[in-house]
């Protein structure tokens, strides 16, 4: 039986490059009744960890390093022992929000994750942050896509350590390839599919971000 998958909203605060946003947050729980991981740690430890209802909380996978999405990463894994999992070139961006402490281990492209007999398949999708990720997962028609790719387009790429011909390639080879009934969900607002946000890929690429 494949794993289910829960999910929560959290607010808080996102802040780069001396801004600040309020905002509301996905976070994403991929398990069964015994155990499960979750994808994106934010904001509110106490609310993830209420969510999980005494599983057992294997890895807490980031999809990259904004403070909105890793803000809650130490003390769910301190109330949880679960390992915090970042792709490697995103440390300078997690260092801004935790300089005193590091994930405790790299994410690495092509990389399986397995709970609750599901594998999710790490896809490094970099260009709103160089370390950006995705994790697919086949059994459940799904692709958790952090900021990366929303309904509607790409996520922002105008501010430091983003870059949007890299999202777009991102998008381009590594998500757009997915089947067209992948859902998509996001790290923000509604999912969506992989068929519908497809066809609109050169209205992207003329808009720009």
């Amino acid at each position: 039986m494949a794993a289910r998958i829960d999910h929560l909203v959290t607010s808080g605060t996102f802040a780069l490059d001396g801004g600040e946003w309020d905002v509301d947050n996905n976070v994403w729980i991929v398990g069964d009744d015994t155990e499960a991981i979750v994808i994106d740690a934010a904001h509110d430890a106490a609310a993830i960890e209420a969510a999980l209802g005494g599983r057992t909380l294997r890895a807490i996978v980031c999809t990259h390093a904004h403070n909105d999405h890793i803000d809650a990463a130490p003390a769910l894994a301190d109330a949880t022992g679960a390992p915090i999992l970042l792709h490697p070139d995103d440390l300078p961006l997690w260092k801004q929000t935790h300089p005193q402490r590091t994930p405790d281990a790299e994410l690495a492209d092509g990389q399986d994750l397995e709970i609750a007999g599901t594998t999710l398949q790490v896809l490094h999708t970099p260009g709103h942050a160089p370390g950006a990720i995705c994790l697919y997962a086949p059994q459940l028609a799904t692709v958790f896509t952090g900021d990366t790719l929303f309904q509607g387009g790409p996520g922002a790429t105008g501010r430091s350590f983003s870059h949007f011909p890299t999202i777009v390639e991102s998008i381009r080879e590594r998500l757009l390839a997915l089947p067209a009934e992948t859902t998509v969900r996001t790290g923000h607002g509604d999912s969506t599919t992989i068929g519908a946000e497809a066809p609109h890929l050169d209205e992207w690429i003329a808009r720009g971000h």
